[in-house]
C-alpha cells in the first residue's frame, strides 16, 4: 500500500511544476469583405485585462474599461490604440475604418470597425500589431473572407503583415 501511495505521488507530484503556466497573449480578428454592401467589416476580439493594460501603458494609467465606473472615454482610448496599432491597405492604399463600438462578452471585449466604400479588392494588406507594445510573446491571429476566399495567418512582433492578392 505505501509503494502505491509513492507512485501516485511521484507520478503526480511533477503536474504540479506546470501549474503556474505561461498565459497565452492572444488576439483574433476576422476581416470579411461584403461586396453587396461595398464594405469591409472587422471584428477584433482582445483579452480586457490586456486591453486595458496596453491603453493604461499608452495613454492613461488609470483607464478602467469595465465595472460600474467605466469612463465613457473608454471607447475613445480603445478607437485611438486600434488607429495606432491596425491598418489596412487596399489596392496599395492607405484605408481608413470606423470605430463601429465594442461589447463585452466575459473576458473578451469585441471591437467592431468597418471600411466603407470599396468597391474592388485587388490587394489587402494587414498590419496588426495590437498588444505588440505590452507583450513580446503577443500573437495576432488575422483571419479573412474576401470573394468567398479565407485565408489565416498567425502575425508576432517580427511578421506584422498579412499580404492577400485576388488578381
Amino acid at each position: 500500500m505505501k509503494i502505491n501511495k509513492v507512485l501516485i505521488l511521484l507520478s503526480v507530484l511533477p503536474l504540479f511544476a506546470f501549474t503556474g503556466l505561461h498565459k497565452y497573449y492572444l488576439s483574433v480578428t476576422q476581416v470579411n469583405y461584403i461586396e453587396s454592401k461595398e464594405a469591409i467589416q472587422i471584428t477584433t476580439r482582445i483579452f480586457v485585462d490586456d486591453l486595458e493594460l496596453a491603453l493604461r501603458k499608452n495613454f492613461n494609467d488609470t483607464i478602467t474599461l469595465t465595472g460600474l465606473n467605466q469612463p465613457e472615454v473608454g471607447d475613445i482610448y480603445i478607437e485611438k490604440y486600434i488607429k495606432q496599432k491596425f491598418t489596412l491597405k487596399i489596392n496599395n492604399q492607405p484605408a481608413n475604418f470606423s470605430f463601429i463600438g465594442k461589447e463585452y462578452d466575459g473576458d473578451i471585449v469585441r471591437c467592431y470597425l468597418e471600411v466603407e466604400n470599396v468597391k474592388t479588392i485587388k490587394t489587402l494588406e494587414i498590419s496588426n500589431a495590437i498588444l505588440f507594445d505590452v507583450y513580446n510573446e503577443q500573437q495576432n491571429i488575422v483571419k479573412t473572407k474576401i470573394y468567398n476566399k479565407q485565408k489565416s495567418k498567425v502575425l508576432s512582433g517580427s511578421n506584422r503583415n498579412f499580404l492577400l492578392n485576388f488578381n
